[in-house]
């Protein structure tokens, strides 16, 4: 009988209680002993570990962030914390760690499978920049919140001519911000992965006004060059000639607290069932993710040592669009 535990680190995203609904009940339809650990890593190395069963895990699928909680441990950074929470493992006869996660998550996975340990990652994150999987957990949903504040920032925006920044989440992966902006129409949108002269942002407003719009947006990513306050800043000196009033909107956190959609408590629930049955094939120190429609597991030693890039075919189109 194997005893599997599951935590979930790093940013929360929507549909994280959906995986750990599905890993627990897959392991128990095994009759596997599973448990939860509360609070991330940091729940590893202080024993803040509980026994789980299916009615634990019951009416959360719809619910956004994580019933496990998450937190940050600059303790499990080193080896000897490491050390410490495997003990802690050991120590109540659990033999198999489930994490839900990011990159900041799956490297601490990867170090954990390093020492010995047997554990399986699943691909979570709202940014989309985790390699070894094309879609991660809660990105669907975070993508669709951004693009209902488009939407609604588009009213206020054609009823008094005027131009709106919205700000999103991404500090070095721009998918949402560009996903979004295609989505939503947007006039610009700007990445981190891309360099851009805010001049030629204030052309594109410039040209939008001239041309009869009502309204322009622009969807900026927090880790772009320019961010939003960088291009209000900018724009305030050369507002003359823009021809609309500029506002700034940052979504910031908003995006992380939706109840997951239909997506994302699919594909959650994919990934949980798909990190039981590489348990159940002894694969581990791998990553449970998404590729080509299928459930595929990448080695973490792939995952940490690899960046995702975004797609320059989706840029190109973004540009052609705009």
């Amino acid at each position: 009988m194997k005893h599997v535990a599951v935590l979930t680190s790093g940013g929360d995203a929507p549909g994280m209680n959906a995986a750990i609904r599905a890993v627990v009940r897959c392991g128990v339809a095994k009759g596997w002993g599973m448990y939860g650990v509360r609070n991330g890593y940091a729940g590893l190395i202080s024993g803040n570990i509980r026994e789980m069963s299916t009615r634990d895990v019951g009416g959360i699928i719809q619910k956004g962030g994580t019933i496990l909680g998450s937190a940050r441990s600059q303790e499990f950074y080193t080896d000897e914390g490491r050390r410490k929470g495997i003990r802690t493992l050991r120590q109540m006869g659990i033999d198999t760690l489930v994490v839900i996660g990011g990159n900041g998550s799956q490297t601490g996975s990867y170090h954990v499978h390093k020492l010995g340990f047997p554990v399986v990652g699943i691909a979570s994150t709202i940014d989309n920049d985790l390699y070894g999987s094309e879609m991660t957990i809660g990105v669907d949903t975070a993508l669709n919140i951004a693009l209902e504040a488009i939407d609604r920032l588009k009213v206020t925006a054609s009823s008094h001519q005027r131009a709106f920044l919205l700000e999103v989440m991404g500090r070095k992966c721009g998918y949402i911000a560009l996903m979004a902006g295609i989505a939503g129409g947007a006039e610009y949108i700007l990445l981190p992965e891309v360099e851009t002269d805010p001049e030629e942002v204030a052309e594109s407003l410039r040209l939008a006004y001239e041309h009869g719009k009502a309204h322009a947006i622009i969807v900026v990513a927090e880790g772009a060059t320019y961010n939003a306050d960088a291009l209000t800043q900018y724009f305030e000196k050369h507002k003359d000639r823009l021809g609309f009033k500029i506002r700034a909107t940052i979504l910031g956190h908003v995006q992380r607290g939706g109840d997951p959609g239909a997506f994302d408590r699919i594909l959650a629930s994919r990934l949980g069932s798909g990190a039981i049955e590489a348990i159940d094939r002894g694969e581990f120190g791998v990553l449970v993710g998404l590729n080509k429609g299928s459930i595929t597991t990448t080695p973490l030693e792939e995952v940490v040592a690899n960046k995702k890039e975004i797609s320059m075919e989706m840029v190109k189109l973004a540009q052609t669009l705009d």
